[in-house]
């Protein structure tokens, strides 16, 4: 019996000890980070994404996914809510995309920040900031894997329509014409050898036309070294341009001397003449009115005023 009773108190010191340990190692390990709420609302597919998952700020670990649940109030929407230290930059710019852990599919909250210097946003228990879900990289594959298979099936049906039994017949006929060409194109040879046999006589023409044209060219040059010299003997000191020049100035001496002292004379003796035409002017007027006095004379003049004899007139 003592031995049972000795066995029995050695197990439950045992197992008191091992719960005691346990107990101890979750106290000691116990998580005494002070986190926040926030919430991420989406119609997006999250493929991968689990509770417990990493969320991660530009790489940095700052949280955990708490919970995956369908939105209650709107059908299809999902809702990811978001565990994250306290002191995380979170701010009204921040937004969530979904990245993946290398070829293993397991995703994670990768956040980020359109700019730096924003508002933090505001958050609590009662009214949780939800932060905008962005498409990750396999959605942005995914709809431009789409695009590009739509413009993969129109090239399909573009080129089906390119080679559609009409357009073959018009692709052959081209073909077709194409040889006929090169078949035309070799034959031109043998057309044209009348022409070819005829080159080289045109070829001796041209040579004797060039021959006259240089002949032409010679004396051209011959006249124009003449006319370059009659030039230059008209343009000479004692040439006949120069002889002219002194001809010119000359008479342009002679033209100031009679501006200078034959002209005065000239107009001396013109007013001389007009006062003498003048005299016999009134002379000839003055016989026109008393022809008599050819011979008996002139009458005697009345006297004027201050000269002797002078009577005034009476009213």
């Amino acid at each position: 019996m003592e031995n049972r009773s000795y066995a029995l108190m050695t197990g439950v010191f045992t197992i008191a000890l091992l719960i005691a340990t346990v107990l101890a190692g979750l106290w000691l390990n116990r998580d005494k980070t002070e986190r926040s709420p926030y919430e991420i609302v989406t119609t997006q597919s999250i493929p991968g994404l689990n509770p417990q998952a990493t969320v991660r700020y530009r790489g940095l670990e700052v949280g955990r996914v708490e919970e995956i649940v369908f939105d209650p109030k709107v059908t299809g929407q999902i809702m990811i809510r978001l565990s994250i230290e306290e002191g995380s930059p979170i701010t009204t710019t921040t937004f969530a995309s979904l990245g993946y852990q290398g070829v293993t599919g397991i995703a994670f909250i990768q956040l980020d920040d359109d700019r730096t210097g924003s508002p933090l946003l505001k958050t609590d228990p009662e009214h949780v900031g939800r932060i905008p879900l962005r498409p990750g990289l396999l959605d942005q594959l995914e709809k431009r894997g789409v695009a590009i298979l739509d413009r993969t099936e129109q090239i399909t049906e573009r080129l089906n329509n390119l080679m559609s039994d009409e357009n073959q017949k018009t692709i052959i006929g081209a073909f077709d014409n194409i040889s006929k060409a090169a078949v035309a194109y070799g034959e031109i040879p043998e057309r044209l050898g009348p022409t070819i046999d005829k080159l080289p006589a045109l070829a001796n023409k041209i040579d004797k036309s060039l021959t006259s044209f240089d002949s032409f060219a010679a004396s051209a040059t011959t006249t124009v070294q003449n006319y370059d010299r009659l030039a230059t003997g008209l343009q000479a000191p004692d040439g006949p341009i120069n002889r002219l020049n002194d001809a010119i100035g000359s008479l342009q001496g002679v033209t100031s001397d009679l501006e200078a002292e034959t002209l005065p004379h000239l107009v001396r003796m013109t007013d001389e003449a007009r006062t003498a035409l003048r005299s016999v002017r009134r002379t000839s007027d003055a016989i026109g009115d008393r022809p008599q006095s050819i011979l008996f004379g002139g009458p005697n003049q009345q006297p004027g005023p201050g000269e002797p004899g002078f009577v005034a007139p009476t009213k």
